[in-house]
């Protein structure tokens, strides 16, 4: 033990890595935050993390690799937990029945933090069969490494971030804050009896994510958008004599928005239910495999007569895992308890908590080696959480229960922050491994960075809920928490549209079996379920925008596989593009957080407009939105300076 305080002692010899850490964590937490809200997506921060970290800690006299490493693991984990907290906790104030009226701070940190943590604990015996057996290929773990690597030897890469980053402020303030100009342009017409519908988020960030998501994503993404939009609200719409909401006659645009949120949209809950439960099962076979080797892997470890594993096998104690898992379950217990006012509804919320915890932090695990953690299942596994607890609480309560929603909203948020930290997590410790670190430091730094990004994340919450609304009719949408609520409210209350869910949960059987021969042809371009399910739920404007980044992806593989190696850009090679892109979310996502806390101390959204509600121009969105995707060609295929 003595020797473990004293080795954990070397991880904080300078305080000014652990200091940055913490403030980077906070910092992307409330990016991540935003983005989550406006479009429905995150991306990993690791790689802007360990750019800006390089960057820091240059103005000191010494860093290192494993240094810089800290940091970003630290950081990254403020990305994650934000996407675990937006993509649930806000169905809390769109709830209709028992939910909440603003983000109770010390609710919403315990159930970040406790989250956050019960992820970390989860992964910790999965990372030698995940990592060190299976060689799962961890791409973004990997790229950190890299970008980790070349910093190393004096290559720096903050100029990118800088430039993305002042391009998405510059646009939102005026979008959004000087209302100088449209963010977003739609048209609607009936065409035939039928709504024709075309519309597209301008500006920046969604650009961002689509050239980082690159071209197979964005494009599952806008297929499943023109599945919802272009087949099922014209064929739905078809049906209509008169576009009428509420005893109101209402534009093409508004009618096809009716369709999409009380009907359409649930043929993306269908697809993403059995996109969740196919991720289960696809994967059930190695996750028993992994708890296994990690469990053996701790028997051999307390062997008598075994040797001291190499410092860079050596994971937090088996032993402190337990008393910390005790410790994290115990306040969750009261909390829930508090909620429901049952000390049996409490426990089964407890015990389904855990396991689906545990289950759905190794299934993201997984996912992550395979396809990244901006591309990791949350959303679906989240579903099937919400969904099971649902109909568990439906069960206990009875229908029309004023508690079931909120309380089944609580248990998929604790899950939903488990499994994302879980993917954040192994993605790190990849990038350990490369670069020679310690993993039990690594993880007592995830653990700290979660702690870091739970105390602003209410803050942040407040700020955006107070200044411009969350859910329907306002600029953050919430696609998730919007999807979490209806499905709650369906089991308990209202009813769900089975229909349009049983239509998607077709589309996603159709969608696997491509994918399988996809597989079976050897063919480069995949059809992931989730991305697909996701695309059909999301507002076709927002698919249109990442599906520009996308476009710019590609543009960018084909320009470099034209050069040769020597031409090349340097290790990390998405380098310069990623962080410029990275760049654009991040200086939008700030910005639009900074600005949003005038607009709520004021609680006027219009106290920094210069023009009027209605008379913002045209046409500069679309300008911004070109600059930005001329910006990360031009950056992604310059040539090395000689």
């Amino acid at each position: 033990m003595a020797a473990q305080a004293a080795s954990f002692g070397n991880i904080v010899h300078t305080v000014k890595a652990v200091v940055l850490g913490v403030v980077l964590s906070a910092v992307l937490a409330g990016a991540n935050a935003y983005l989550g809200l406006l479009a429905g997506m995150t991306v990993s921060a690791s790689i802007p993390a360990a750019v800006i970290s390089m960057a820091v800690l240059r103005l000191f006299r010494r860093s290192n690799i494993l240094e810089n490493n800290i940091v970003q693991t630290a950081a990254s984990a403020g990305e994650s937990l934000a996407a675990g907290v937006v993509f649930t906790i806000p169905a809390l104030i769109l709830l209709k029945h028992g939910g909440w009226s603003e983000f109770h701070y010390w609710q919403t940190t315990i159930i970040a933090a406790l989250g956050g943590i019960l992820g970390v604990l989860f992964t910790v015996p999965l990372r030698r069969a995940l990592i060190v057996e299976a060689k799962l290929k961890y791409p973004e773990g990997v790229a950190t490494a890299e970008v980790l690597e070349v910093g190393q030897k004096g290559t720096g890469g903050i100029g990118c971030i800088l430039a993305g980053a002042g391009l998405g402020a510059i646009y939102k303030l005026g979008a959004s804050g000087l209302n100088l100009w449209h963010g977003s342009v739609e048209l609607a017409r009936s065409v035939g009896g039928a709504i024709g519908y075309v519309g597209m988020e301008l500006g920046p960030a969604l650009v961002g994510v689509g050239y980082i998501v690159g071209i197979n994503i964005a494009v599952l993404v806008f297929i499943g958008g023109a599945l919802n939009w272009y087949v099922a609200i014209p064929v739905m719409s078809a049906g209509y004599a008169a576009f009428v909401v509420d005893g109101q006659a209402v534009s093409a645009a508004d009618f096809a928005w009716h369709l999409w949120d009380t009907q359409t949209r649930f043929i993306g809950v269908g697809a993403m239910i059995v996109g969740g439960l196919w991720a289960v099962i696809r994967l059930w076979p190695s996750l028993v495999r992994a708890v296994r080797s990690g469990l053996a892997a701790h028997r051999s470890a307390l062997a008598d007569g075994a040797e001291a594993p190499d410092r860079a096998e050596r994971d937090v104690p088996m032993q402190w895992v337990g008393m910390a898992l005790i410790l994290s379950v115990v306040p969750l217990f009261f909390l829930f308890h508090y909620v429901t006012g049952s000390i049996w509804v409490a426990a089964a919320m407890a015990a389904l908590m855990l396991v689906a915890g545990f289950l759905f932090s190794a299934v993201a695990s997984y996912m992550a080696g395979v396809v990244g953690s901006s591309s990791n299942p949350i959303s679906g596994v989240t579903i099937a959480t919400i969904l099971s607890a649902s109909l568990l609480l439906l069960a206990m309560l009875g229908s029309g229960s004023a508690i079931g929603p909120a309380a089944a909203i609580l248990i998929g948020a604790v899950v939903c922050c488990a499994a994302a930290i879980g993917g954040d997590n192994l993605q790190d410790l990849k990038t350990g491994q490369l670069v020679g670190a310690t993993p039990w430091k690594q993880q007592i730094m995830q653990a700290v960075g979660v702690l870091a990004a739970a105390v602003v994340m209410a803050p942040v919450l407040t700020w955006l809920l107070t200044a411009y609304g969350i859910g329907k009719g306002t600029p953050f949408k919430a696609p998730q928490a919007t999807l979490m609520t209806s499905i709650v409210e369906g089991v308990f209350h209202t009813g769900l549209p089975w229909a349009m869910i049983g239509i998607g949960m077709g589309v996603a059987v159709g969608v696997i079996v491509l994918d399988g021969v996809l597989a079976r042809v050897g063919s480069k371009f995949r059809t992931p379920v989730l991305a697909v399910a996701v695309g059909i739920y999301l507002p076709l404007e927002l698919g249109l925008s990442i599906l520009a980044g996308g476009l710019v992806s590609l543009a960018v593989a084909r320009a470099r596989r034209r050069r040769s190696a020597a031409d090349a850009p340097p290790p990390g090679a998405g380098g310069a593009g990623v962080l410029f892109a990275a760049g654009l979310i991040t200086g939008e996502a700030l910005l639009g957080i900074l600005l949003a806390i005038p607009i709520a101390i004021s609680r006027n959204k219009d106290i920094l407009a210069v023009l009027p509600e209605g008379k913002a121009l045209h046409g500069i969105g679309a300008i911004f939105t070109v600059a930005a995707l001329v910006g990360l060609y031009r950056v992604s295929v310059r040539r090395r300076s000689a």
